[in-house]
């Protein structure tokens, strides 16, 4: 139930709602084909875990971060993902940076935009790789809870302010400094490239106050 009611909230949009989610726990026990006490149990850890709100008498919210929030959710990961960039040019084999490359092979010139919502996706595992190929256990469980509203918050944002164009082209770099165990170059260019996120959210996303 805890994964299932994990991938509703990442699904729902929250950043892109002007208006609060509510979680129905009669009609997810359904969706999900169980009884209620497995999704009670699910939001209680969820709401531990800050994902989600209990209102007394309302019911349970997703929460929505405030712009702030959101601003140092990002330079948090930031943190994460640019030492993850580090281990992959000590650690990681030629094979597992080359697929991730491949990951973009779809995406050259007008496609990209063609292809908006496949490409966020591809956006959102391109990121969540990096973590992995860290192979750093400790880093990879503190990126987890991070991650889901990382994938939200790119979700929203990738189609604002021309923000494709530059998305590919940051990862382009960053796969040749990966490629070319440019340890420096990798860390910073993955630390600017999330970065670069936070300063987007903070110049244009005023609807997440």
């Amino acid at each position: 139930a805890y994964a299932a009611l994990r991938n509703v909230i990442t699904s729902s949009d929250i950043y892109r709602s002007r208006t609060d989610i509510r979680l129905d726990e009669r009609q997810l026990a359904q969706d999900f084909g169980i009884s209620r006490t497995p999704v009670r149990e699910a939001m209680a850890q969820l709401e531990r875990e800050g994902f989600v709100r209990s209102v007394p008498r309302r019911g349970v919210y997703v929460v929505r971060k405030t712009k702030q929030e959101v601003i140092e959710l990002i330079q948090a990961w930031a943190a994460l993902e640019s030492m993850a960039a580090r281990l992959i040019t000590e650690h990681a084999s030629d094979q597992d940076i080359a697929g991730l490359r491949r990951m973009f092979t779809t995406f050259e010139g007008d496609k990209l935009h063609a292809k908006l919502d496949e490409y966020s996706e591809v956006n959102i595992n391109f990121h969540q790789s990096i973590i992995e190929l860290s192979s750093n256990q400790a880093l990879i469980r503190l990126a987890e809870n991070l991650f889901t509203h990382m994938r939200m918050i790119r979700g929203a944002t990738i189609g604002e302010d021309d923000r494709v164009d530059r998305s590919i082209r940051d990862h382009m770099n960053i796969i040749q400094a990966l490629e070319a165990r440019d340890t420096e170059r990798a860390e910073d260019l993955v630390r600017q490239h999330a970065l670069g996120l936070a300063e987007h959210v903070a110049r244009h996303a005023d609807y997440l106050d």
